[in-house]
């Protein structure tokens, strides 16, 4: 399995955010022997390597997501998770934390080159960046986690999060059902690794073999999401299509960043304005693009439903 590296182009720069190694700290709060000492609302386990997609990659285009690769026979990890745990109940679904437990799941853990036990790295906008690899008192944890997600919001991903752990979960009796494999493993694979290029290019062609597949369909728009705003400053962007309102491209490039951001009515709205105001190839072309964006939030979501009267009512 390929997934995304801790650093290549266009990744979030947190490095001035990690710790350094060295005599580890007593994490405030006790953990439950033999636990992951995490059970909070906005706490989850990864399991797979389509929860790995699905509930880190795909989650952190909008909201951040903290990784920890933890075992029970590490002491020092559980304590960490149950700091962030809490963090994250008290953060209100400003960010989410995973769990990998790495004697479970040593395939992921292998995968992913993990180098040690604990780690904790920050998933953003689909890439990973280590951050924690020693428990640090809570305090210092509450305030490295602030710079985390001031950092992610300078970077446009402002999203908040659904609630994921125990409170939110199916009452006694129900299952989830299990989440179905990919059947285009390579386009997703190419996908989760950063290979953008790649990626487009196989999902193009599922949709030769395939035409209008549900799952080819969203794993190209991502696809070309994440390829259009690799290694795009945010604030350049945002601040090219201010000073330029009619701008064709400025103005698409911010919408999909404010998509990203996970500020997905700001980027509708962008586009059904832009399409108000101009005429000719350019209001087809922003017409197109939102299209695309539709697809990449889900035809069935509210908002894409209203943003489409809207559209209509802007191009007649």
């Amino acid at each position: 399995m390929t997934v995304p590296q801790f650093s290549r182009p266009g990744a979030i720069d947190l490095s001035a955010l990690r710790k350094p190694a060295g005599t580890p700290a007593q994490a405030a709060g006790g953990t439950p022997p033999g636990g992951s000492g995490a059970a909070g609302r906005y706490s989850f386990d990864v399991t797979s390597e389509q929860s790995l997609r699905s509930d880190v990659v795909e989650r952190s285009l909008s909201v951040v997501v903290l990784v920890s690769f933890w075992s029970q026979e590490v002491p020092a990890s559980t304590e960490i998770n149950a700091v962030l745990s809490r963090i994250a109940d008290d953060s209100d679904g400003r960010f989410l934390f995973a769990r990998v437990d790495v004697g479970a799941q040593p395939g992921l853990a292998e995968a992913l080159g993990i180098p040690q036990v604990p780690l904790v790295v920050a998933a953003l906008r689909g890439q990973l960046a280590p951050l924690i690899q020693e428990p640090l008192p809570e305090p210092e944890m509450r305030a490295l986690v602030e710079q985390i997600l001031q950092a992610a919001a300078a970077n446009g991903v402002t999203g908040r999060a659904e609630p994921m752990g125990p409170a939110a979960e199916q009452p006694v009796g129900e299952t989830e059902p299990a989440e179905p494999e990919s059947r285009f493993p390579e386009a997703e694979q190419a996908l989760l690794s950063g290979d953008l290029d790649v990626a487009v290019a196989g999902y193009e062609e599922a949709l030769k073999t395939s035409p209008g597949d549900p799952e080819a369909q969203l794993g190209l728009g991502q696809a070309k999401l994440l390829r259009r705003t690799q290694g795009v400053d945010p604030s350049t962007a945002r601040a090219a299509a201010a000073q330029q309102p009619a701008d064709l491209d400025a103005q698409t490039l911010a919408a999909d960043l404010d998509l990203l951001g996970g500020n997905v009515e700001d980027a509708f709205g962008r586009l059904i304005d832009f399409v108000r105001r101009v005429g000719g190839d350019d209001k087809e072309a922003a017409r197109t693009h939102l299209i695309e964006l539709f697809g990449v939030v889900g035809d069935a979501d509210p908002r894409v439903l209203k943003a489409r009267q809207q559209l209509a009512s802007a191009l007649f």
